[in-house]
């Protein structure tokens, strides 16, 4: 994650998932990331640094929210499988990418087969 800012980099990062769709359910202040119709991922479009919510294993989001001030219970979201992110650049990008990759692996893994076959095809 290295060009513009890192809410810039995190958008770009949802939007190359396969499948991924990004929408604005909730108003233009929520970039909301689906695959299949379900979500992964919700970055605010509010001030600087912004923030994004990640669907998370219920036993690595606690993990993860001891090991970074900048993790927290998800805003406005099931606090026990999903994470927010603050974007203040204190969690390292390899770190916040590989959040982003579990949260859009846990939504495929629960899709159809249908629907992964649909996907890789």
């Amino acid at each position: 994650m290295a060009r513009g800012s890192l809410r810039d980099q995190v958008i770009d990062d949802c939007a190359a998932k396969t499948g991924a769709v990004e929408d604005y359910p909730f108003g233009d202040g929520v970039a909301v990331f689906k695959v299949a119709g379900r979500m992964f991922a919700l970055v605010s479009l509010g001030p600087p640094p912004g923030a994004v919510s990640l669907k998370c294993d219920p036993d690595l989001a606690v993990e993860l929210r001891d090991r970074h001030a900048a993790i927290t219970p998800g805003y406005h979201l099931n606090k026990r499988h999903w994470n927010t992110v603050t974007l203040d650049g204190s969690v390292p990008d390899d770190e916040l990418q590989e959040m982003i990759d579990h949260s859009y692996a846990l939504v495929v893994a629960r899709l159809t087969k249908a629907q992964r076959t649909q996907l890789t095809s």
